[in-house]
Parts: structure tokens; sequence; C-alpha cells
């Protein structure tokens, strides 16, 4: 995986209002922190950030974060805060890594092929989990995991077991975990006519007049 780099500056005032100010003229708050370095506040281009955060290595690009005045310190993007509705980001942490220490990152699935009882059945895929927990040097974090399915049958279960090998990753998640699964849909319960609490006390003592009725006719009879 390819480093990328993030020019920054040191965060003078702390507080929200001039976080808000920062964010109001473009900018994104954030600190920098890790093994050996003292914690450093400081702020981001926005649109540099998104730029780098949109690599194909994603949000687990090793990001190079030059410090104005400063030295270069190598990170990873954490803790990504985003604003509500509008997503954008608000504040994030940049945590140095070393290129010879394994870090954890959470790495997207993406899934290929569509299983035949899909095409042919009528069946769905049904997604359980998105994403999954790896280990791995910086460079070696996969953008992502490819999985195909094309083989799944239905009632079958994808898990993290069956995830394929990557060379330097460890999968930290349990093997059993289910990732996704193939379902037929199910049977539509036929509907039931409902019947109006009055208008169903009407049909009962209905009924009972009838029978009443009924009963008095036979004693006439006798």
């Amino acid at each position: 995986m390819e480093q990328v780099t993030l020019r920054a500056t040191r965060r003078g005032e702390a507080g929200t209002r001039p976080a808000r100010r920062l964010r109001r003229d473009g900018f994104v708050p954030a600190i920098v922190y890790g093994r050996g370095i003292e914690p450093l506040p400081v702020v981001i281009d926005g649109h540099d950030l998104f730029m780098v955060l949109h690599t194909e290595a994603g949000a687990n690009a090793v990001i190079k974060v030059e410090v104005e005045g400063g030295e270069s310190v190598l990170t990873v993007a954490r803790e990504v805060q985003r604003h509500p509705v509008r997503g954008e980001i608000t504040h994030l942490d940049l945590i140095k890594v070393s290129l010879d220490v394994a870090i954890e990152a959470e790495v997207h699935l993406v899934f290929q092929g569509t299983p035949d009882p899909v095409k042919n059945e009528g069946a769905f895929v049904e997604t359980i989990a998105s994403s999954v927990l790896i280990e791995a040097l910086p460079t070696q974090v996969p953008s992502s995991v490819e999985v195909d399915i094309s083989a799944l049958m239905i009632g079958d279960t994808l898990k993290v077991a069956d995830l394929p090998t990557l060379d330097g990753v460890t999968y930290l998640d349990d093997l059993d975990k289910p990732l996704l699964t193939v379902l037929l849909p199910r049977a539509e319960e036929p509907e039931v006519e409902e019947v109006e609490e009055g208008e169903g006390a009407a049909i009962e003592a209905g009924a009972e007049t009838a029978a009443e009725a009924a009963s008095g006719a036979s004693g006439d009879e006798g």
C-alpha cells in the first residue's frame, strides 16, 4: 500500500468555538499521537483530507503527516467523527505507526458473483456483516477483501473461516462469525379479513337470536 502525504499546521486555540470557526473555513481539527511523541493538536485542509482518505487504500491509508515547522509522522486515521447530517469529517485521530509493527484495521468485504438459487429460484442474499477486523503491517493492510459467493446454495452461510488467505493478513474476528447467507423468501400468509368489534358482536347476537327462534319454533310444534 502506497503512502500518501498530508500537510498540517499546529492548532492554537482549543475549544468548541475555535473548532467551529475552523470547520466553517474548510479546515478539520485533528490530533496526532502515538508511542514516543506528545499529543499534537493540528489543523488539516478539509479538501486535502478528503483526497487522502479516498485513495484506493481508503480509510486505512498510511498517511505521512508533515507538520509545519516540525518533523513528519507516519500515521493512520482512526476515530473519524462526521457531521450527523452532512457527513463531512469534523474531527479525527492520526495515530503514529511503524512500518515494521502490525496494526489492527477494519476492512470492507466485497462479495463477487451471484449464487445460482438467486438467479433461478427466487432466493436472495442477506448480508450480515460488510467488514472484517484484520491485523497486518501498515503497508500490507488490503483496501478490501474480495470473496466469491457464486457457489453458495440455499441455506449456506459464509463465515470468516471461508475468507481467502492473504499474505501477511490475520483475521481477528471469530472464525465462526457469519458474514452472509442465502435464503428463500418467506411464503406470504393469507390475509384474514378483520371484523370490527361492534360488527362481530352484532353477528354473534344475530346468531344467538336465530338459535332462540329456532328453539321456540321447535317448542311450538311440540
